[in-house]
């Protein structure tokens, strides 16, 4: 629905998007496009993914942005601090952005875009989809980042659960008040779930009326690594396979966490009632899951999992670990909730095998679209945006070098240099380049 006069034009940045496979990629893609369907200007910014290399355009006009970024952890990109401030201010000049909108702690590509918009006079909302601990070195390193970024260059903070608020807030010692939760579905309108629908078709996979004597298939599609519990399911996998001998398991997706899957398939022989099938696209992960009547989640933290939401309006039976906001997906007799070990998971499974014959995929797909709604999404996100835009924040240099150092001597330190970095740079480019001479996208 186009509008002669657009109320936002906002610049997603993350290094998480499609081709790659995972719930930020398809929060992102479903937020643009609800957006652009709402009349506001949606453009998406992210590193190369293979061939996947300059200006592409998806559904409904959705431009695209894939910088030559190479990444080096977990598709995050290498920190280059002001490597791509140029770029950037090009990219918001030529959509002639408003608003720059992050997405997730740990893409860097995200965080410098928030420093480097609020250089350029940009308001800055930034969402954060994960949970993150507070002891290793890890997790006390990015939480220092995200105190000094949130704090100094964001106007608005949003989560997708409120267990994500409670520990975004903590993390980056924001008040609570200014941080939004929207989760990534909400009651409301039906959702168009199409793609996401049992298989009622003549071939399709039966659902057993003895679980005990008939076959069942379990699905698991994530990336494979240690924070989607890859661990647990590799310890779980083979004694559900003893204890089930009609059990078979379809394991979708890709990491660096395959190679324990395979050798726990050779060392137990599970060979032909173990398939890893390797990364799943997402237009085809409805085809997938409907391979299978049971679908397992076993991560160690999720703040939303939107893929127990496509799973349950798939119609198959849902098991998952109760860990972050997982609990607050979906209600209590649509998914079965184990502790985050092995003896929980397995314990898990078990139940929900044995509610395989009473499943009625049809509908509990029914039930699930009248509960996830992406327009109710975007329109929340709008309104975020709306207070944003009507922010009277000092933003001059003084005032975010004193924001930057209320998180700390030396990190505030470090991010202020940064920060005067990036204006100084910018503002070069600004006499190098007017922005008079940058061309204007078309809408």
């Amino acid at each position: 629905m186009a509008t002669a006069a657009r109320q936002h034009r906002v610049v997603m940045v993350s290094d998480f998007f499609y081709p790659n496979f995972g719930g930020v990629e398809n929060h992102i893609y479903q937020l643009s496009q609800c957006l652009i369907h709402q009349g506001h200007k949606v453009v998406v910014v992210t590193h190369a993914y293979g061939d996947c290399l300059g200006v592409r355009y998806l559904t409904n006009g959705l431009k695209v942005y894939y910088l030559p970024r190479l990444p080096f952890y977990q598709q995050s990109s290498f920190p280059s601090l002001l490597g791509w401030a140029r770029l950037l201010r090009a990219i918001c000049m030529r959509e002639r952005a408003t608003l720059l909108h992050g997405h997730q702690a740990f893409s860097t590509l995200a965080l410098e875009a928030c420093i480097h918009a609020s250089s350029l006079g940009l308001k800055v909302v930034f969402t954060d989809h994960s949970l993150f601990g507070f002891a290793d070195a890890g997790s006390i390193l990015l939480n220092k980042v995200l105190k000094a970024v949130l704090g100094a260059d964001v106007h608005g903070v949003i989560c997708v659960s409120h267990t994500s608020k409670e520990n975004t807030v903590l993390r980056a010692c924001l008040p609570p008040a200014a941080v939004a939760v929207i989760p990534n579905g909400k009651c409301g309108q039906p959702v168009d779930t199409s793609q996401f629908t049992p298989d009622l078709s003549m071939g399709a996979l039966p659902w057993p009326r003895d679980p005990e004597a008939e076959e069942v298939v379990l699905v698991v599609l994530c990336r494979l690594v240690y924070r989607k519990g890859i661990d647990l399911l590799s310890l779980v996998l083979p004694a559900v396979c003893e204890r089930h001998p009609h059990v078979r398991v379809l394991v979708g997706g890709d990491g660096p966490k395959r190679q324990l899957l395979e050798k726990v398939i050779a060392d137990h022989g599970l060979q032909s009632r173990v398939l890893l099938e390797g990364a799943v696209p997402h237009e085809r992960a409805r085809d997938f899951m409907v391979r299978g009547h049971v679908f397992v989640n076993a991560s160690l933290t999720e703040a939303f999992c939107m893929a127990l939401v496509e799973a349950a309006a798939a119609g198959l039976v849902v098991v998952s670990t109760a860990v972050g906001g997982v609990p607050e997906v979906l209600p209590p007799d649509m998914i079965v909730l184990t502790d985050p070990s092995a003896e929980g998971l397995l314990e898990g499974i078990e139940r929900a095998i044995q509610r395989v014959p009473h499943q009625r995929p049809l509908e509990q797909h029914l039930r699930v679209r009248q509960m996830y709604d992406w327009n109710d999404v975007a329109c929340r996100t709008a309104a975020v945006y709306d207070r944003v835009a009507a922010s009277c924040r000092d933003d001059s240099v003084p005032a975010r070098l004193g924001r930057y150092l209320a998180a700390g001597r030396w990190v505030g330190a470090l991010f202020g240099v940064v920060a005067l970095m990036s204006v100084l740079l910018l503002r070069l480019a600004q006499w190098w380049q007017p922005a008079s001479a940058i061309d204007v996208a078309p809408d």
